[in-house]
């Protein structure tokens, strides 16, 4: 995929040194089960969207609205996320970039199991590039590392479908510093995906780290704000005070935290989708990001 997006924008990032794409992206997760079921860390993920022609709409909402990088994985809904992301948009246009993941296996809708046989990760790569039908994949995850396989057995097994020209970069979900440093001594990395957010910054070392390095930082679950999220709150006053929404407000704290951060919202509403991206038009002060992280740190 190539882009002729503006590269000196400072909303773009150039993920991998090579594919620029917009800082604020989407993850599709949500798109899968049916209205009431749980959400957050809690979600099942574990069926086709209710309302399938609604999803399709909406992820092509998102590429018109400006979103290049969408996010998905195997295991959402048994590879059901991957399919409708191929009807919305195939053929992936110029515009569009496509990161999946590999890794874990589901045998029941609530459980996330690592498995990070080199076979097994090949084989569901393959399974990916069908059904997301595409020849190479432009950014492939290892979902969770599996504590049973050495880390260079299965970052391994990603970099030889890199040589082989079906991946374009190889990215790690939920890692520390220790571990990203291991895996790269097998393989060049280009993303870190990890939970992060204003009330949940256990991985402020592995931003750190990565911004040293050129590899883009992913936040998952970008606008889990906590209980300091209130209408009187530290985020809706700052919010009030730029002219924006709460979500805007601390999806903007997570730009100006470096510019190597690409947070990934996810929404089934056509109009948060929009009010996400907006986000890469608020400029917060220095006073004003120092003010939101002591409150969400305190």
């Amino acid at each position: 995929m190539t882009n002729d997006i503006n590269s000196s924008d400072t909303t773009i990032f150039q993920l991998g040194g090579d594919l620029p794409v917009r800082r604020v992206g989407y993850g599709t997760m949500r798109l899968a089960d049916a209205p009431g079921d749980p959400t957050g860390p809690e979600a099942r993920i574990w069926t086709a969207p209710a309302d399938r022609a609604a999803a399709v709409a909406l992820l092509r909402t998102a590429a018109e609205a400006g979103v290049t990088l969408f996010d998905t994985a195997d295991a959402y809904a048994l590879g059901a996320g991957e399919e409708l992301l191929a009807e919305a948009l195939h053929p992936y246009g110029e515009g569009v970039a496509v990161a999946t993941k590999v890794g874990v296996v589901r045998p029941s809708p609530t459980e996330w199991v690592p498995l990070g046989h080199p076979a097994y990760l090949r084989q569901q790569a393959e399974l990916s590039l069908r059904r997301l039908r595409t020849e190479r994949i432009d950014l492939l995850y290892l979902h969770r590392l599996d504590e049973n396989v050495p880390v260079a057995e299965q970052v391994g097994a990603l970099k030889r479908l890199q040589e082989e020209g079906k991946v374009r970069h190889i990215g790690l979900s939920e890692v520390t510093v220790e571990q990203l440093t291991e895996a790269e001594a097998t393989a060049p990395i280009a993303a870190v995906q990890n939970l992060y957010n204003l009330a949940a910054r256990e991985h402020d070392p592995v931003v750190d780290h990565t911004a040293g390095r050129g590899i883009a930082f992913v936040p998952f679950f970008p606008v889990a704000m906590g209980g300091h999220a209130g209408p009187d709150g530290p985020v809706a006053r700052v919010a009030r005070e730029l002219g924006a929404t709460p979500s805007q407000t601390a999806l903007a704290w997570l730009l100006h935290r470096a510019p190597h951060v690409l947070p990934i919202p996810g929404t089934s509403s056509a109009a948060h989708l929009v009010e996400n991206l907006g986000a890469l038009d608020l400029a917060l002060t220095e006073e004003q990001f120092d003010r939101l992280g002591a409150a969400a740190g305190s």
